[in-house]
């Protein structure tokens, strides 16, 4: 049993190496030929003019994953809170499966939903084209939700009582000891739900695809359609040869050096509050 889980670790091991090797292997090569600074600071894709500037969708990627964080973070941890301090036993029967199910749905049933009522309801309010870069924050911040706050209540419930009832022993109410001891000493656990849904939002593609308007150019604002890095990916490979396609292998590149990024920086603030 020790040589089968060793190979079993093993071969998810290998296939991360594998992942890396193809990606560094077939982006670096083109991110020299293009150029580092032409192909990472540059503000125009025009894969006709083999001009490759991917700054527009690094800037998308950020803005949208941002707007994401700002309405999910919130609103998963305020949720989990409920679901783990607060809620009632009947009701919690209820909205815990509720919210199980919400991580299984499809990518592309998500943006459905934002295409039929998300899109409509920007169109409507601001009186501009619902694709924009609000409508695929929205709906992402939708999207992380299930993610940060089963996470999140799981970290809760884990912090020992005897916080919490230390607390009311000292006089504090049952909203103050949670909020100030319950979930500081939490911190961690809720840390890593907000990292998966970070990870989970900037490499969401199908659902941005059908609700952000896919515009290759520089953001303007909240109300103006933008095109992301997974976006530019899945929309331009079908058709892409040579250096264009090379160039979408690097936008993958700088995409998983993000990603990496993320977790690292995730780690070492887990390692500094373990210390």
């Amino acid at each position: 049993m020790h040589i089968l889980f060793f190979l079993t670790a093993c071969v998810s091991i290998f296939a991360v190496v594998l992942i890396c090797v193809f990606l560094f292997t077939n982006g670096i090569p083109a991110i020299g030929k293009i150029g580092v600074f032409k192909f990472l600071l540059g503000t125009k894709w025009k894969p006709g003019n083999d001009i490759y500037g991917i700054l527009p969708m690094i800037l998308g990627s950020l803005y949208v994953t941002a707007g994401a964080i700002i309405i999910g973070v919130p609103i998963g941890l305020l949720t989990a809170v409920f679901l783990a301090k607060f809620c009632p036993k009947g009701l919690y029967k209820i909205l815990k499966p509720a919210t199980e199910l919400m991580a299984g749905v499809p990518s592309v049933v998500y943006g459905f939903f934002g295409l039929v009522v998300l899109v409509p309801l920007v169109q409507n309010i601001f009186g501009v084209a619902g694709n924009t870069m609000l409508t695929a924050s929205v709906l992402l911040g939708i999207m992380i939700l299930p993610t940060i706050i089963g996470v999140s209540e799981s970290a809760i419930r884990a912090v020992p009582d005897s916080y919490y009832e230390g607390s009311l022993a000292l006089g504090a109410s049952h909203e103050r000891s949670v909020f100030f001891a319950t979930l500081p000493a939490a911190r961690s656990g809720i840390l890593a739900g907000v990292v998966l849904g970070i990870g989970r939002a900037i490499g969401e593609t199908m659902a941005v695809v059908m609700v952000a308007g896919n515009k290759a150019r520089m953001p303007q604002g909240l109300l103006d359609g933008v095109r992301t890095m997974t976006a530019n990916i899945v929309m331009e490979m079908g058709y892409a040869t040579d250096l264009h396609r090379e160039a979408l292998i690097a936008t993958a590149v700088v995409l998983f050096v993000f990603i990496l990024m993320i977790n690292v920086t995730f780690s070492l603030l887990r390692r500094k509050d373990r210390a």
